[in-house]
């Protein structure tokens, strides 16, 4: 006879735990934030959200091809400072310029004018229905699909904040010459691991950096910087002075910058990362492993990466009540 218990036979608890335990299992309990948005939040709402979004963005670029590395990096500057909550989209009067997209760190962000076009269409659509922060975060999943990189499907249901702050983006956003350990600590703050972290910055295969981010490298002698001499010498012809002339001027990340791929993590193992942390990366004992695995395997990147973009772009998001669905992207209601 099996010593197996009937479940009619088990307490209430007992069979709490067991389904408790199947479910952390299978991957279907998440945080408490992310447990709140779902697959098909605009299934009855709005079901065309997300075709709307993917027209809009591949319109801009088939005029564009750089476009998607700024929706990109647009996402990932949102989530950063109050969570991804549409916050660096804020610019109206009544915030008094205390608003994020006014830091420094914030420089070269572009193509916010396409989020507010999204947003007009399907205010027309469904009105009061679509929060900005969601239009971010659908903009930037489309534009690495079309950069033919993985299509990866995220849970929607993101409320929009109604405060800015632009202290907060100063100290939030790191720079591009943080240490692993200022890295990995902001990302684990976002729920994602070890090898997440290493992928999330895989990112930086899409689009270019300004001079003004990678001269210190250039002019500063640093014994610890791995960097290729022959590229060095490449980036000094792009950024000849130490305080550059102009901010646009933009370096590529890697030699397929237009492409989501692998070479980004190839060329930092040859010591042609762009950004100091890409370097760092590549020599860490903790992350170096990793690196050099998504450069010899561009799908266990893209599966490592589409894990980590979920976990980024559900990371402190608000929900229900605790935001609102903005009218105007620049303005609160």
């Amino acid at each position: 006879m099996s010593k197996t218990q009937p479940l009619y036979h088990r307490s209430p608890f007992a069979i709490f735990m067991m389904f408790l335990r199947i479910a952390l299992g299978m991957g279907i309990l998440v945080g408490a934030c992310e447990a709140q948005l779902a697959y098909d939040y605009y299934k009855f709402s709005c079901p065309n959200v997300e075709s709307t979004v993917r027209n809009a963005v591949l319109g801009v670029v088939l005029t564009d091809p750089t476009a998607p590395a700024a929706f990109l990096r647009l996402l990932f500057h949102d989530c950063q400072v109050q969570g991804c909550d549409a916050s660096i989209l804020l610019d109206s009067k009544p915030l008094n310029g205390n608003f994020e997209i006014a830091s420094r760190m914030n420089f070269g962000i572009r193509k916010m004018e396409t989020i507010h076009r999204i947003k007009y269409k399907l205010e027309a659509e469904c009105p009061g229905r679509v929060s900005c922060a969601d239009i971010i975060a659908l903009a930037a999943k489309v534009s690495v699909a079309l950069s033919g990189g993985p299509n990866i499907q995220i849970p929607l249901g993101r409320k929009d904040s109604t405060t800015s702050s632009r202290h907060a983006a100063d100290v939030k956003i790191p720079p591009p010459n943080i240490t692993v350990d200022t890295l990995l600590d902001v990302f684990v703050s976002k729920g994602l691991n070890l090898e997440e972290s290493v992928a999330i910055m895989g990112a930086h295969t899409l689009g270019g950096g300004h001079c003004i981010n990678i001269v210190d490298r250039l002019f500063d002698w640093q014994p610890d910087d791995p960097m290729n001499p022959t590229f060095k010498a490449m980036l000094r012809l792009l950024c000849p002075t130490q305080k550059p002339l102009t901010n646009l001027t933009i370096v590529p990340n890697d030699k397929t910058s237009l492409a989501f791929d692998n070479y980004y993590y190839k060329d930092v193992l040859m010591g042609k990362g762009l950004f100091t942390i890409d370097s760092r990366m590549s020599i860490d004992r903790r992350t170096a492993p990793i690196v050099t695995e998504f450069a010899a395997n561009k799908y266990r990147f893209f599966q490592v990466f589409s894990s980590a973009f979920v976990k980024l772009s559900s990371s402190n998001v608000l929900t229900n009540d605790k935001g609102e669905v903005r009218r105007k992207c620049n303005q609160v209601n």
